[in-house]
């Protein structure tokens, strides 16, 4: 049987879920409200210090339709060059809010504060004004790192001081409250609006949910029936979701410890570098030369299904369904492939038979 860290969205409902999702008291969420679903909304609410939450079929629904509700049409927004919003949600806030997206380059692996006030443009008659900026924490494509709440307040005092609204893409936030020993809604204070995920390391199915003002998300309720957001029995999906923050948020540190032993071994080999994890995610850079998608063919072959980041990077999330031996297994296969592809890259005569550092 095949290990699958290609990320923490693959793992299954587990049997306790699953019962909670067949078990789930459910009405018509456009109707009257389905109280599974009302539920979920008020306990992330509370988690988050704000007055109302709504639940999304996805996280990228709940970031568009916060973008559409927060930013002004024919303006621009702010946000990471490598953020989820930038690369994976389609042009969406220009293809349905009319938002430009201006992408802030950091100093390192992901925007500052610094990187932020650089990039705003100096007021000019024909210049776009700038009407929001949007977060992201942990940082996804900078391989799960965790943004500090004086990173968070950083950035959003930068946006106060240029007019701009502030949107956290928290699909992982779950992570950065684990790994950094910071509570939710410390972090939410600092954003008019905050998506949180459930379909990843929460473990759930389905789902997300869109917190913020009762005002803002007013505003996001009629950009979520737009886009047929609003379902009808919705407690069939929330359920998984509800169980998730009740039962799996005290788990993930279990996850982070996997991604730190999953490094270590991985970072013994002469054809890669990994940088020492935040969180759950591992991304492995490759040495020149080798390829990721044959590096990915190659640890396929020993069993085990990682992901194809970019042309030479390779990226590994360690998720609930996975044990620690399994993640141990997970490392050495991926060690393996790395020594394959790095011997295959020329004349190996000279090379020791077992190339570590």
């Amino acid at each position: 049987m095949s290990i699958d860290i290609r990320s923490d969205t693959v793992t299954k409902p587990s049997p306790e879920m699953r019962r909670a999702i067949a078990e789930a008291d459910v009405g018509d969420d456009y109707l009257d409200g389905d109280p599974t679903t009302r539920q979920l909304e008020a306990t992330v609410a509370e988690l988050l210090g704000k007055e109302r939450a709504l639940f999304f079929p996805s996280g990228t629904m709940a970031n568009q339709c916060a973008i559409w509700a927060l930013a002004e049409r024919g303006t621009e927004m702010y946000a990471d060059y490598g953020s989820h919003i930038n690369d994976w949600e389609m042009v969406g806030a220009a293809a349905l809010a009319g938002v430009q997206l201006r992408a802030v380059q950091g100093e390192g692996p992901m925007m500052e504060a610094q990187s932020l006030e650089r990039a705003f443009r100096a007021p000019a008659p024909s210049a776009p004004r700038a009407s929001l900026v949007c977060l992201e924490n942990t940082h996804n494509s900078a391989g799960g790192l965790v943004t500090p709440l004086a990173g968070v307040r950083a950035m959003h005092d930068v946006a106060r001081n240029h007019g701009c609204a502030v949107h956290l893409d928290g699909a992982r936030l779950w992570n950065a409250a684990t790994a950094s020993g910071t509570p939710l809604h410390e972090f939410a204070q600092y954003a008019d609006t905050v998506m949180v995920s459930f379909s990843k390391g929460l473990g759930a199915p389905i789902g997300a949910a869109l917190a913020g003002s009762d005002e803002l998300l007013v505003r996001a309720n009629e950009h979520r029936k737009r886009l047929g957001g609003v379902m009808r029995q919705s407690g069939i999906a929330s359920a998984g979701a509800l169980y998730g923050v009740r039962h799996n948020r005290d788990r993930l540190m279990d996850d982070h410890d996997k991604a730190t032993r999953f490094s270590l071994i991985v970072d013994r080999a002469i054809a890669a570098t990994v940088a020492p994890p935040d969180s759950n995610i591992v991304m492995i850079d490759l040495t020149p030369g080798l390829s990721a998608h044959d590096v990915v063919r190659r640890v396929a072959e020993h069993g085990v299904k990682v992901g194809v980041w970019s042309p030479t990077r390779v990226r590994a999330v360690m998720h609930l369904d996975v044990t620690m031996e399994q993640v141990e297994a997970a490392g050495e296969a991926v060690l393996t492939g790395l020594d394959e592809a790095w011997r295959a890259l020329g004349d190996t005569s000279e090379w020791p038979a077992t190339p570590r550092r």
